[in-house]
């Protein structure tokens, strides 16, 4: 029953500036704890929300790939972030997992957000993934995923939900509310990392990244500023509540049909 320890990296984006944004994560990555198993990036953390998918797009070996290889494998820890990719003559919104040893998986987004016409220019993934981390069972989602319950139920698949983003500061209260409680009726962890500052299209962001107990406690959250949150989750801590709050054995059955 091993506990797991994680760096939450909250920060401001450079607008559409690859180079830039590489280089001042390799530099926070840098100041991290050394132990720490999983780093997270937020979500397209080398571009910022943009919507130029054509131009901004790498494929699977591409320059933030190798980068984020080169991250894991010099600090011994997974590092997951999502980023603009293409594959197949389409554009992904993907979240990438990245092994020490250069090993992958990924998560495409689903939920493509509507309101900044986010599937008119990606395509939605259909697949949930769920990774394993020292026999941690983590569930990858991105930013709108938050708001479909059914997306990320829990079937007693999952320990951690994990979740990065570029929620804006307007919807503040939504993104706090919906952590706590996909953590509640998930009887899981749930983390939600996301950016802070002013993107390109003028929408301020106010972080509020939080890490959430499966009771609905909030364990760490901070609000407008660059910070590197370091937390380790307690698995003992997690079987305990599930022993004594079994509230997974009364729940409706369900099926997430395929596209």
């Amino acid at each position: 029953m091993q506990d797991l320890k994680i760096s939450l990296i909250q920060s401001s984006l450079h607008w559409e500036d690859k180079e830039a944004n590489l280089a001042m994560f390799a530099d926070k990555i840098a100041g991290i704890q050394e132990g720490q198993e999983l780093i997270v990036l937020p979500e397209m953390f080398a571009t910022g929300f943009s919507m130029k998918a054509s131009e901004f797009a790498e494929e699977m070996e591409g320059n933030s790939i190798s980068w984020m290889r080169d991250q894991a494998q010099s600090t011994g820890s997974v590092i997951t972030g999502s980023l603009i990719i293409k594959e197949s003559g389409a554009y992904y919104n993907r979240l990438i997992w990245m092994r020490p040893d250069g090993t992958l998986d990924y998560y495409n987004k689903r939920h493509l957000f509507r309101l900044a016409n986010e599937q008119d220019h990606y395509t939605a993934g259909s697949e949930r993934k769920i990774v394993t981390l020292n026999d941690w069972r983590i569930n990858l989602n991105v930013c709108y995923d938050l708001r479909f319950p059914v997306w990320s139920r829990n079937t007693n698949d999952y320990d951690v939900l994990l979740n990065v983003a570029n929620w804006p500061a307007k919807r503040s209260l939504p993104w706090k509310t919906l952590l706590r409680a996909r953590a509640i009726e998930n009887m899981c962890y749930t983390i939600g990392l996301n950016r802070i500052g002013k993107d390109g299209n003028g929408y301020y962001h106010s972080g509020d990244s939080a890490i959430i107990h499966p009771d609905g406690t909030t364990l760490i959250a901070c609000s407008v500023r660059e910070k590197i949150i370091n937390i380790t989750l307690s698995m003992s801590e997690l079987i305990r509540y599930r022993e004594r709050f079994q509230f997974y054995k009364d729940a409706d059955d369900f099926i997430i049909p395929k596209e």
